[in-house]
């Protein structure tokens, strides 16, 4: 009877918590009708928005996957005040705002900046261009993989890799044959996060590449423009950008339960 009634008052705790969380997505859900959400849809700015955003966000994705694994394995294998302060700064995008990450890319590759400079005597100006919006969204979804590949990387026993090395195969074959497959579940899960992270990336990249359309307007800031003059418009985008969280979300689960039951 104790139990039943922990049960139910963690329940009863929890409840304004979840009401919280499920119902403005249900309000989205229901928010427009087909016709209208159609309608929607057929804005001239879905389409390019939708298109930018896939795009960049499968390249900011690759970049920090193929970049990330190899810095989530090296954090994982080292406990050193050097590996603790560089996780500390990798990790450090999290909890800053996007704003503040989109001023600081601002100082360092604008006209003024670090590296803006330099770049814009050799003719290459990154910001208001779509290799910014690749590069907030790299800033920001970069911290999510990383975490979690590391995480992954640490429940692999390391004997496991003495093993394979004593069984003729060479250290990066050994990472990538023993390590990687057992730390998949967890490359899995930062990827999803990494790709949901790039796809709803907003202040960074509204403050550093701008509200172009067709250049650097994402679906977030295509939603953003939208709300101003057409809601339907606005609320279409917003539908599609939350079903491909969903989709990324659900997808990514239940290819590491695959993986767990195989």
């Amino acid at each position: 009877m104790s139990d039943l009634r922990a049960r139910w008052g963690a329940g009863l705790a929890s409840a304004p918590l979840i009401a919280v969380l499920v119902l403005p997505l249900l309000a989205l859900t229901f928010a427009a009708s087909p016709t209208e959400l159609w309608r929607g849809v057929q804005h001239p700015s879905f389409g390019p928005a939708l298109w930018l955003s896939a795009r960049t966000s499968a390249l900011s994705l690759g970049i920090v996957v193929l970049s990330g694994t190899p810095l989530a394995w090296w954090l994982s294998r080292h406990d050193t005040r050097a590996s603790r302060a560089l996780e500390t700064l990798v990790t450090l995008p999290i909890v800053l705002p996007p704003a503040v990450v989109g001023i600081a890319l601002l100082e360092l590759f604008g006209r003024h900046g670090w590296l803006g400079g330099p770049l814009a005597s050799l003719g290459f100006r990154i910001p208001f261009s779509t290799v910014a919006v690749v590069l907030a969204q790299i800033v920001l979804a970069a911290p999510f993989y990383v975490q979690s590949a590391a995480a992954g990387f640490r429940k692999v026993d390391p004997d496991l890799l003495l093993v394979a090395r004593t069984l003729g195969v060479s250290g990066p074959q050994a990472v990538w044959r023993v390590a990687v497959p057992l730390a998949l579940p967890g490359l899995t899960t930062g990827v999803a996060l990494a790709w949901a992270r790039a796809l709803g990336e907003f202040g960074a990249t509204l403050l550093f590449a701008g509200n172009r359309p067709g250049v650097t307007q994402t679906l977030p800031l295509a939603i953003y423009a939208a709300l101003e003059s057409d809601v339907h418009t606005a609320v279409a985008l917003a539908l599609v950008l939350g079903l491909a969280s969903v989709a990324v979300l659900l997808g990514f689960r239940g290819a590491v339960a695959r993986w767990a039951a195989a």
